[in-house]
């Protein structure tokens, strides 16, 4: 099992545009860190309009940048939002392959749609956003193939075109989706491609079902690339200190945060009488968490939902993921609230003492 970081870029001052540049360029040097240590991949969401919770809103640029700073780390998009008008399937192509050029052949394309608030800001209709992303995703490694390309379809009419560069690796880097929901799983596997899971909001039991799935419907692919990417990667929230004291005061309130706000946003604008519904039940889910982080913080390391503690407590942790058969551990360590060198000394310590057990070398600080 390999050992990645994720990055929404969370601030508590997000509008203070001196501490925007003070955040921009720790987080490019803690990559760099973990490059340095051993890490696997450090992967970048592409979120818009989420204030505080993520402010990676040009994921391409900041990998562009590690690109040129970093050496042996592979760079994720953890996602590329494919409904248009977020991202055209073109601009996609060319952008993917040209980081791919300047990295050395470093890149992970990892794909998803967002969610309603944020597509709905940019003009698309959430009820055609699957479709969007699916037609997108179909094509985009074609570009990579075919020369020249063309296409005609339900959102996008392409003219005979040299779609350029081509990426690095051969035939197109790994592909993966952001997996939120049971269908999502499903169309992962029926796609061939990489499934980016999300085990901070479910049981182990859950999860591994979800994985299952995956696999079931992996057997019966119909590749839209040129191979099949059959990993799965788990994203939950980690933090380590020397104690499980010191790793505890500084995840509770920060880590408590996170998964109200997850809440909040990703279910406050889903549209539908039964969302409605769930919506209605959500308010007096997120009540009843208020004032309670102590008692949901505990409960999600009981379940193993959240990894924090001391090294080995965090190796006993990510070792159940590797029963489980997950390939990528997706570690988010930079959460708001946190104070920016306790998440460097939580990324070295892990990086000196949990990496290792999972990689089989130790990484080395210059």
């Amino acid at each position: 099992m390999k050992i990645d970081l994720l990055y929404e870029v969370e601030t508590d001052r997000p509008f203070d545009r001196a501490h925007q540049r003070e955040l921009f360029e720790e987080v490019l040097s803690q990559v760099e860190l973990a490059d340095r240590l051993g890490y696997h991949t450090a992967w970048f969401v592409e979120h818009h309009f989420l204030v505080e919770f993520a402010h990676s809103s040009a994921p391409e640029v900041i990998l562009g940048a590690l690109s040129q700073r970093t050496e042996r780390i592979r760079l994720g998009h953890g996602v590329v939002l494919l409904p248009y008008p977020f991202n055209h399937p073109i601009r996609v192509a060319e952008r993917i392959a040209t980081l791919d050029i300047l990295s050395g052949g470093r890149v992970e394309f990892g794909t998803g749609r967002s969610s309603a608030y944020e597509q709905l800001g940019f003009g698309i209709a959430p009820e055609e956003s699957r479709a969007m992303w699916q037609e997108a995703l179909s094509i985009i490694p074609k570009m990579w193939r075919d020369e020249p390309f063309s296409y005609e379809g339900r959102f996008f009419s392409i003219p005979e075109r040299h779609v350029i560069p081509k990426p690095v690796q051969e035939p197109h880097p790994p592909i993966w989706l952001a997996c939120t929901s049971p269908e999502s799983w499903r169309l992962a596997g029926l796609n061939g491609i990489g499934a980016l899971g999300f085990s901070f909001v479910m049981e182990m039991e859950e999860f591994a079902a979800h994985m299952r799935a995956y696999r079931e419907h992996l057997a019966r692919a119909r590749p839209v690339g040129e191979f099949i990417n059959d990993q799965v990667g788990a994203f939950t929230m980690v933090f380590c200190a020397p104690n499980d004291r010191e790793a505890e005061e500084a995840a509770l309130e920060a880590f408590g945060w996170y998964i109200l706000s997850t809440y909040k946003l990703f279910l406050a604008h889903t549209k539908g009488a039964g969302w409605q519904m769930l919506r209605e039940k959500e308010r007096a889910f997120l009540a009843a968490l208020e004032g309670r982080t102590r008692e949901v913080f505990d409960y999600l390391r009981e379940h193993n939902s959240i990894v924090v503690g001391n090294p080995d407590k965090c190796i006993e942790a990510l070792r159940r993921y590797e029963a489980l058969g997950v390939d990528r551990m997706l570690c988010l360590m930079q959460v708001r609230g946190i104070p920016l060198p306790q998440v460097r000394r939580s990324i070295e310590l892990f990086g000196k003492e949990v990496v290792p057990a999972f990689h089989g070398v130790h990484g080395g600080v210059s």
